[in-house]
C-alpha cells in the first residue's frame, strides 16, 4: 500500500458549544491547554503521515489557518481545502479528491479525541488492505450515532446515521481509514433525509458491492467534543497522563500532585491540586484550583475555587467566595462578586463577557 495521506475535517458550526463558538471554531477550544485540532494532527504525525489535508468553512477557516499554520510545527504539511456547505462527510471526501488523488487516506473529524492516537490503526490498514477500516465503540445512546451490525466473520453487515430503533450498540468513532473507492461510493450515494451525503451510506455501498470493510472495536475512550459535558470528560482524561513540572513561580503556594506551572505563571498564597495546568503568564492570588482543570494563558484568578474547569486565554475569576465547578470560560471572560455570600457556580460563557455578581 503507498503512502497515506490524511484529512481532517474542521468544517461544521459547533452549535452545541455555543456560545463559545460563537466567536471561535470548535476544534480550536482547548483541552488541557491545547486545541483539540491539534491532537488529531500530532496522531497522524505519529502514525508517519506526511501530507495532511484539512476541511475547513468559510466562516472559521482564516482561525484555522492562523492557529495551525503550515503543519511545520508539527512535522507535516498542510493543504487547507474549502467546503463551502457542511453538506456532510462524504461530500467533504468529494471536496478533498483532488487533494487525496488515488491515495489511501486516515480521515478524522477534528473535534473528536482518541486515546493512544492511530499508529496501530495505520499498521493494521496497510497489513490487512480492506477498502475501509472503521472504528466503533460501545455507547450508551446509539440512537445518536452511525451504528454498525457485525456478521459472524468479523466484517460490517450494515451500517445505520441515526437509527431510531439501533439495532446494536456499536456507534462509529470519528477516525475512519480508505482506499480511493471511497469516492466512488460517495458518488453513488444520495443525500439523506437532513440532506447530507453521509459516510455512512457510502460505507454501506462498499458493503453492497462486496468491497471489505473491516470494524476495529476501541479499547480505551474515544470523546466527541462537542458539548460542555464531554468536553470537560476530555480535559479530565487527558490531564490524567500529565506529570509534574513545575516551570513558574511559586510564593507561598503550594502545589500537590501532577500539576503542570507554565513559564511565566505565578502563584501567590494558592494551591493547586492535580491533576491541572496553569498556563504561561497566568498569575493566581489566594485561591485554590482543585483537580481536572485546565487554565489558560494570562488568566487571573484571586479570591477563589475553581474545580473541574476549562479557562481560555486572558479569562479572569475574582472574588466568588466560592466554588466554580464543571465550567467551561471563553477567551477574556471577567467573572467577579462584590459580597462574601459563599455559594456554588458553573459558567458556560463565550468570548469577551464580563459577569458581576451582586
Amino acid at each position: 500500500m503507498e503512502q497515506l495521506r490524511g484529512l481532517i475535517l474542521s468544517g461544521g458550526k459547533g452549535t452545541r458549544l455555543r456560545p463559545i463558538t460563537h466567536t471561535s471554531a470548535k476544534q480550536l477550544v482547548p483541552v488541557a491547554n491545547k486545541p483539540v485540532l491539534f491532537y488529531g494532527i500530532e496522531a497522524m504525525a505519529a502514525a508517519g503521515i506526511k501530507e495532511i489535508g484539512i476541511i475547513i468553512a468559510p466562516e472559521t477557516g482564516d482561525e484555522i489557518k492562523a492557529v495551525a499554520g503550515d503543519g511545520s510545527q508539527f512535522g507535516v504539511e498542510i493543504t487547507y481545502i474549502l467546503q463551502d456547505e457542511p453538506l456532510g462527510l462524504a461530500h467533504a471526501v468529494l471536496t478533498a479528491e483532488p487533494f487525496l488523488r488515488d491515495a489511501p487516506f486516515v480521515m478524522y473529524l477534528g473535534d473528536n479525541l482518541l486515546q493512544g492516537g492511530i499508529a496501530e490503526l495505520v499498521d493494521a490498514f496497510r497489513a490487512n488492505e480492506p477498502e475501509a477500516l472503521i472504528l466503533l465503540t460501545p455507547v450508551p445512546d446509539p440512537e445518536n450515532y452511525g451504528v454498525a451490525e457485525l456478521n459472524g466473520h468479523n466484517t460490517v453487515k450494515r451500517l445505520v446515521e441515526k437509527p431510531q430503533e439501533p439495532a446494536t450498540d456499536l456507534a462509529l468513532v470519528g477516525v475512519y481509514m480508505f482506499t480511493p473507492q471511497i469516492h466512488q461510493a460517495a458518488r453513488a450515494i444520495e443525500p439523506s433525509a437532513r440532506g447530507e451525503l453521509e459516510i455512512t451510506d457510502a460505507i454501506q455501498h462498499l458493503v453492497d458491492e462486496g468491497r471489505r470493510v473491516e470494524p476495529h472495536i476501541v479499547s480505551g475512550w474515544w470523546k466527541d467534543t462537542g458539548r460542555l459535558e464531554d468536553m470537560l470528560e476530555a480535559n479530565r482524561l487527558i490531564l490524567e497522563n500529565v506529570e509534574q513540572q513545575i516551570d513558574g513561580e511559586l510564593i507561598e503556594s503550594q502545589v500537590e500532585g501532577r500539576v503542570i506551572v507554565e513559564a511565566g505563571a505565578r502563584l501567590i498564597r494558592s494551591t493547586v491540586r492535580g491533576p491541572a495546568i496553569i498556563g504561561a503568564g497566568a498569575t493566581l492570588t489566594d485561591c485554590y484550583v482543585g483537580p481536572y482543570t485546565a487554565i489558560a494563558e494570562g488568566c487571573a484568578i484571586e479570591r477563589a475555587e475553581v474545580e473541574h474547569s476549562i479557562l481560555l486565554a486572558g479569562s479572569s475569576v475574582c472574588g466568588l467566595d466560592g466554588r466554580m465547578e464543571s465550567s467551561l470560560l471563553g477567551r477574556n471572560v471577567a467573572i467577579r462578586r462584590d459580597d462574601r455570600q459563599p455559594r456554588a457556580y458553573r459558567f458556560m460563557v463565550g468570548d469577551n463577557s464580563e459577569i458581576g455578581i451582586l
